[in-house]
C-alpha cells in the first residue's frame, strides 16, 4: 500500500454519548419564535444545569466537528393559531403547559410573550427515546419531549413518556443494541434541530 498523508489519529468517528431518558434540571440559553408557511413555533434552547449530565449539550456541541454544527438540546413547540380548530385546542394546551412549566420553575416570572425574556430561566425537562430511519439506518435518540416544573424534576414527580414512533412503526427501543455503556452514533442530518 502506497503511504499517504491523509492517516490521523485524531481524525476519526467518534461515538458520541446518549443522554439517558428522564428528567433533568435546565437553564435556558435562548427563545426565539420560528415562522413557517404553516405556522409559527418556538425554539427553547436549553442545557442541562444540574447533576452528572451538567454541561451536556454544550459538550456536545463543541466536540461536533462538522461545518454545520447544531444545539441538540432544543425543544420546539407550536404557537397556537388561536383559529379555533380542534387541532389548535390540542396546541394550546402543549404551549400553556410548557409555557407554566417555565413559570413554575422561576418564582416571580411571568410570561409576557417576549421570548427573549426566557433566556436564563431554569426549567424541567423530560426526555424520552424518538425513533428515527435516515439514510437506510434506523434507530433511536433521547428527544426533548416536554417542559416540566423544576421542583417535578427534583422530587421525581414525572413520568417518562412513551417512545416517539415513527408513522406504522412495529420498532421497540428494547431492540436497539447498545454497546453497554450508553453510546450510540446517530447520524448526521437525524434531528431537524437548527444552532441559534
Amino acid at each position: 500500500m502506497k503511504k499517504r498523508g491523509c492517516f490521523n489519529r485524531n481524525n476519526v468517528i467518534k461515538e458520541q454519548e446518549k443522554l439517558p431518558v428522564g428528567g433533568y434540571v435546565a437553564k435556558i440559553i435562548n427563545a426565539k419564535e420560528e415562522n413557517f408557511e404553516w405556522g409559527d413555533r418556538l425554539a427553547i434552547a436549553f442545557d442541562i444545569a444540574e447533576g452528572e449530565y451538567a454541561g451536556f449539550f454544550d459538550k456536545n456541541f463543541k466536540a461536533q466537528t462538522s461545518e454545520d454544527k447544531k444545539w441538540k438540546g432544543t425543544l420546539r413547540f407550536n404557537i397556537p393559531k388561536e383559529d379555533g380548530s380542534e387541532k389548535d385546542d390540542w396546541t394550546q394546551k402543549r404551549f400553556n403547559t410548557n409555557i407554566v412549566a417555565i413559570e413554575d420553575s422561576n418564582p416571580g416570572y411571568f410570561f409576557d410573550w417576549d421570548e427573549s425574556k426566557l433566556k436564563g430561566k431554569m426549567v424541567g425537562v423530560i426526555f424520552n427515546n424518538k425513533e428515527y430511519e435516515f439514510n437506510g439506518n434506523h434507530g433511536f435518540f433521547t428527544n426533548p419531549h416536554s417542559f416540566t416544573a423544576v421542583e417535578n424534576i427534583k422530587s421525581g414527580n414525572f413520568r417518562i413518556p412513551k417512545d416517539t414512533l415513527l408513522p406504522n412503526s412495529t420498532a421497540s427501543s428494547s431492540a436497539v443494541p447498545t454497546d453497554g455503556n450508553g453510546f450510540m452514533s446517530v447520524p448526521e442530518g437525524v434531528d431537524e434541530e437548527i444552532p441559534f
